[in-house]
């Protein structure tokens, strides 16, 4: 049952997590099968417990689901995974850790260690392996491949911070000047390794407690996920020459600027998320899918999409409109409950950085006040003013209390001045 083919190793994955078994393994798994890449996976668990005890007892392969709206129907994909060859867990046995960097087959290096993996420790010391941080790890892994005189690596991060490629690369050689290791080796890791910042998005829903998915057999790692996928990967085009994704059909984009892609992303995914949240709770809403099965709702957040979000974008329309198109389909999946109260969490903090940018620069383009995006201001100011609110004490008593214009002129919540809008919000309001 839990039999594979055998494979080259050519990825090294930090992480053993739903995310990355739902995305970059079944990404590979379609590509060793539109292709020639023969590459399978060394997973490395990348803290001290972890599930890699669990995959192995299945000889890592596992069925991941995916659930969804496409093109109007429900749809359910079932897919067998086989493309991870073994696990290395760094906390048990650090030696066969290091030794991951002596096979010149090893090419890529894919992880998810959480937002704050990418982290450099100043209490980082070699001698403290393994229980150093994640950045640590890589260095060391870096460091013996140097010494071996093998080829370096290409590193394809899918921590959801920004520049994740970059500040994987300046956390090692801030390593590398603290554990003062040699110029030659840090010059080694500027040529000889590439550092891709990457943007990733797919909702992976994981295992699937509540409910029971047949797929033949027992398989305890089954993963769950949402249709749609999304990998926009910034740096040299050439990566597709030995990683070729491309054979596959996938949505996998290489650029060299990721930033309209994020701006994509924050604006229009999670900027109709937080435009509606807090006007959606304050009408009794309690998920994103009866969002869309509640007309309001629905006619509103397709208007601050449609309306006001995408004509302050710079992309083609064609694909601002096809992304918001999938976007949509994603909010009326039936497999995926997300709660509205989940999204509210810090709703001030994500209004400013999702929705925001949005009402001034459409102010900007269009000389004119948004309407609709002006009222999911005024719908968060009036959400503040009840107990459902999930944020810091301190904004939630501010919010409670202050008036409008008190709102609107406090820079520490908006980073700037926003008087000249108090006026607009206060006439949308009840």
């Amino acid at each position: 049952m839990f039999s594979k083919p055998e494979r080259t190793e050519r990825i090294i994955q930090f992480g053993e997590g739903g995310f990355l078994r739902g995305f970059v393994d079944w990404i590979i798994q379609l590509t060793n099968e539109a292709s020639d890449f023969d590459a399978s996976v060394v997973v490395v668990q990348p803290i001290e417990k972890g599930m890699c005890d669990m995959l192995e007892k299945q000889n890592c392969v596992y069925t991941h689901v995916m659930r969804g709206i496409k093109d109007g129907v429900p749809t359910v994909d079932k897919k067998k995974i086989d493309v991870i060859s073994r696990t290395v867990q760094p906390y048990k046995d650090f030696t066969s850790f290091l030794a991951l960097a002596e096979n010149p087959d090893s090419r890529f290096v894919v992880s998810n260690t959480t937002e704050s993996g990418i982290t450099f420790v100043e209490t980082d010391k070699m001698e403290n392996a393994p229980d150093v941080s994640f950045p640590a790890k890589v260095t060391l892994l870096l460091k013996k491949r140097f010494e071996l005189g093998l080829k370096g690596f290409i590193f394809l991060p899918c921590e959801l911070i920004d520049k994740n490629g970059s500040n994987l690369k300046k956390c090692v050689l801030k390593y590398a000047d603290m554990w003062g290791l040699s110029d030659e080796f840090k010059a080694w890791v500027e040529s000889d390794n590439i550092f891709y910042n990457t943007l990733v998005d797919r909702i992976v829903t994981g295992y699937p407690r509540d409910e029971k998915i047949d797929v033949g057999y027992e398989d305890n790692m089954l993963n769950t996920s949402e249709i749609f996928h999304l990998w926009v990967i910034e740096g040299p085009k050439e990566i597709t020459n030995e990683f070729p994704f491309d054979k596959a059909g996938l949505n996998i984009i290489v650029t060299d600027n990721l930033e309209r892609y994020r701006t994509r992303k924050v604006r229009i995914l999670n900027g109709a998320h937080t435009s509606m949240i807090p006007y959606a709770l304050l009408r009794g809403v309690e998920t994103v899918g009866d969002c869309m099965e509640d007309e309001t709702m629905s006619a509103f957040v397709k208007k601050c999409v449609y309306d006001e979000i995408i004509p302050t974008l710079d992309l083609p329309e064609e694909e601002l409109l096809d992304y918001a198109d999938n976007v949509f389909e994603r909010f009326r999946n039936p497999y995926i409950r997300h709660l509205c109260s989940s999204i509210a969490l810090n709703s001030v903090s994500k209004f400013k950085v999702r929705v925001l940018p949005s009402i001034l620069e459409y102010i900007k383009r269009k000389n004119e006040m948004p309407d609709t995006l002006l009222t999911s201001f005024a719908k968060l100011i009036e959400f503040y003013k009840t107990d459902m609110t999930n944020d810091d004490a301190k904004i939630c008593e501010f919010m409670k209390n202050a008036s409008v214009e008190e709102i609107m002129a406090n820079t520490s919540l908006w980073d700037e001045d926003l008087s000249f809008l108090a006026e607009e919000v206060k006439r949308r309001m009840k």
